[in-house]
């Protein structure tokens, strides 16, 4: 009997894939992605066995009868169960060991699972009865045991229940894509021919454009950019360093992101690493960095950009997607990868093969942590952990790259930080000092009323504040005349961008401009005003505020931030933990607010002071070595998953009727049978966030459910959405029911 992995449509049986085909080849291309940490052979291994329930009469005769694409899926209903026979294999044919090549064979559809659960679990898959496979070849079953890998081994000796299971994840990760990789070339050649390997000099090639880019400015000798000169110089020799772990403390308008980035090609190019990936904390920053190196890409020879620089985050231009970038964010497959910190760290703990698909290419990589002081505080000992991971046993280098670096070196009051950072800036205290652009001062106390006062005398300024409410009713005092601007997540990405674009130029024509935004102003949108006031927040966000002030350093004096306390304090307890930690700095050190030794002072309390929450969710405690034969790793894969969510998933998105395209979109989605990729990349230009309960609330009301009521549309903009607050639900009586 001759055994098929996939068949095709219409096609007679000599054109389908042969089964043990299949499996070499998914075996060579995952062992060549583990290569990269030394796993050759266990990936291959992980790749050969992988589909050994296809050699089930089961199987083929299911793949005879519907000789369709979908047999591989096997989580539709009436599907033929073929990987479990390749998870007990491995446990039967190597025992102990086995048994991490298990989580990743048995999960490489539906996604790893719990060692134990009331749910579907390992234990229960391991127990399973299953189709007699017995048919496949000796050459496939009968193999070498592969060494272990030197990292590997240790952790097993010392009982290293997260490293083994990251481990695990990565063999996962590589036979994920492999296997992805190889049905895609059987199944859609056309499509798997797009994804032809770069020359071999890309990052050279592109190292050569940056230094063409910058030296079109050298010419600018203001004191600012003599100084992001020297932030960059300071990076380049830096680069020569070995991987590992770096950090680079420059405050905001220093040049960091340029320099971060000449650094990372750099480091790259000298030690043979593989990609960049930047890491960001919100998708407007993403945008504004994503491009920026555009610019500076488009200068590479041939090679079109969209092969070069790739953005993977949940608010992606549909017009900036190209066939090339949406394969690269499938895998990472790209020499700079800008990303979401949401993406990148929850992709570390997830369990899902669409999830964990692109995350064995985070080996050997140079991976920048953009605003790192936003890592929680509840997931700081997991997130630092993984981090350790990659740099010791995956060879990647990871840069912790901020204005506001969050102590998070090892040290005995800190056991869970991280030992050997080296900061590229020899003297950051120094450049502290030479790029001081900002005054910092406390107004204590201020009413709404005050406030609005105080604004009402500047000619241009920023308000920042920590509620949509108190952002709405600062700006129904300040009024809707020319110059006047409101700034929330409730105003729609596109309806933002546009306001954004507003913003800038009347602060170029030198006019009256007022903004009163939230916080997502401080997430790098690159705006610069005389005068910024703040509400009590976080250190790191009041700085990022200031960032805002004076940013470009033209102004011949010192710019102005100026620190109040709201009269809505008690609205916003979500902010208490960072607020509280940023007043008592600045009880003990005023005007030096923003300098070094403060900064530090702020997260030895944010940070080292809440031993109870470093792993508020248990996630290193999820993954435990037994004594039992049968079950000795009991990994929780995908309890893990699930609570692991830096952002909660209890919010809804409304479709916004916003302008021509926004109101054709709305029409569109009333119609389409189903959401398919573009129209729903499409969507998040128009979408707004709000929470579950005001969703339902206002459902069949103002929201009119789509796609089972995964997403709604708001049926009258009219209503309920205006050009100067965005999205809002009134009741009779005038109050605000979300804002």
């Amino acid at each position: 009997m001759f055994y098929y992995a996939h068949s095709l449509p219409q096609e007679a049986q000599e054109k389908w894939q042969p089964l043990d085909r299949h499996l070499q080849e998914v075996g060579r291309r995952a062992g060549e992605f583990a290569s990269a940490f030394g796993a050759y052979d266990w990936a291959y291994l992980a790749g050969l066995w992988h589909d050994l329930g296809k050699y089930s009469s089961e199987f083929q005769a299911y793949l005879h009868n519907v000789n369709g694409t979908e047999a591989h899926i096997e989580s539709v209903p009436g599907r033929v169960d073929h990987s479990t026979a390749g998870a007990q294999h491995a446990v039967v044919q190597m025992r102990l060991l086995g048994h991490l090549l298990a989580y990743a064979i048995a999960g490489h559809h539906s996604g790893m699972l719990d060692g134990r659960s009331d749910r579907v679990c390992q234990e229960d898959r391991l127990k399973k009865s299953i189709f007699d496979w017995k048919t496949a070849p000796g050459e496939i079953t009968n193999t070498d045991h592969p060494t272990l890998p030197s990292f590997l081994a240790k952790a097993l000796s010392r009982k290293d229940g997260f490293s083994i299971s990251f481990f695990i994840r990565m063999i996962f990760s590589c036979l994920a894509d492999a296997d992805f990789l190889d049905t895609e070339q059987f199944m859609d050649p056309d499509k798997a021919a797009l994804r032809v390997p770069l020359p071999s000099d890309t990052l050279v090639r592109m190292e050569q454009a940056l230094e063409e880019y910058v030296g079109r400015f050298s010419e600018n000798g203001t004191p600012v950019n003599a100084d992001r000169r020297k932030v960059r110089e300071a990076c380049l020799i830096a680069s020569n360093r070995p991987p590992g772990f770096f950090s680079l403390t420059v405050p905001t308008g220093g040049g960091k992101t340029l320099s971060s980035l000449a650094f990372s090609l750099r480091h790259a190019i000298v030690h043979r690493l593989d990609r960049i990936v930047y890491v960001l904390p919100f998708t407007t920053i993403i945008e504004q960095n994503a491009d920026e190196f555009r610019k500076v890409i488009q200068l590479v020879g041939d090679i079109p950009r969209e092969r070069l620089v790739i953005e993977h985050h949940s608010n992606f231009d549909p017009e900036k997607e190209t066939a090339f970038s949406r394969l690269a964010c499938e895998n990472w497959d790209a020499p700079l990868v800008v990303t979401t910190s949401v993406q990148f760290y929850e992709s570390l703990f997830g369990n899902r093969t669409s999830v964990c698909r692109k995350l064995h290419n985070l080996s050997r990589a140079v991976i920048i942590l953009d605003e790192a002081q936003t890592i929680p505080v509840d997931y700081l000992q997991p997130v630092l952990r993984v981090l350790n991971e990659l740099t010791t046993n995956y060879g990647a280098t990871v840069v912790l790259c901020t204005a506001t670096q969050p102590a998070v070196h090892k040290r005995s009051d800190f056991p869970i930080g991280i030992k050997g950072v080296r900061e590229i800036v020899s003297d950051p205290k120094e450049l502290y000092r030479r790029l001081k652009r900002v005054n910092v001062k406390n107004l204590g106390s201020q009413s709404d009323d005050d406030l609005v006062a105080r604004l009402k005398k500047e000619n241009q300024v920023l308000c920042i504040v920590n509620t949509r409410r108190h952002a709405r009713k600062l700006m129904e005092s300040l009024g809707k005349e020319n110059g006047n601007f409101h700034l929330s997540a409730l105003m729609c990405p596109a309806h933002r961008a546009q306001a954004l674009n507003m913003i800038r130029k009347t602060l170029a024509d030198g006019r009256s401009c007022r903004v009163i935004s939230t916080q997502l102003i401080e997430a790098g949108v690159d705006v610069d005003f005389p005068a910024v006031y703040r509400s009590m927040a976080g250190l790191d966000s009041i700085a990022q505020a200031a960032g805002r002030c004076n940013r470009n350093g033209r102004m011949p004096e010192m710019g102005r931030t100026y620190i109040f306390r709201s009269e809505h304090v008690d609205k916003e307890r979500f902010l208490a933990d960072t607020a509280n930690c940023a007043a008592q700095v600045l009880d003990l050190h005023g005007a030096s607010l923003l300098e070094l030794e403060t900064i530090e002072h702020y997260f030895k309390l944010y940070y080292w002071d809440q031993t109870d929450r470093w792993d508020a969710k248990n996630v290193l405690r999820s993954f435990n070595l037994t004594h039992e034969k049968n079950l000795p790793f009991l990994f929780d894969f995908a309890s893990v998953a699930r609570v692991f969510k830096i952002i909660s998933e209890n919010n809804r998105p409304v479709i916004i009727p916003w302008e021509k395209e926004g109101r054709e979109l709305c029409t569109m989605l009333r119609i389409l049978p189903g959401l398919n990729r573009d129209v729903a990349r499409l969507a998040q230009r128009y979408a707004v966030q709000i929470p579950l309960k005001t969703w339902i609330g206002q459902l069949n009301i103002s929201i009119e459910p789509v796609f089972e009521g995964s997403m709604g549309i708001l049926i009258s903009s009219q209503l309920h959405y205006s050009n100067a607050f965005g999205l809002h639900f009134d009741d009779p009586t005038g109050d605000t029911l979300f804002v």
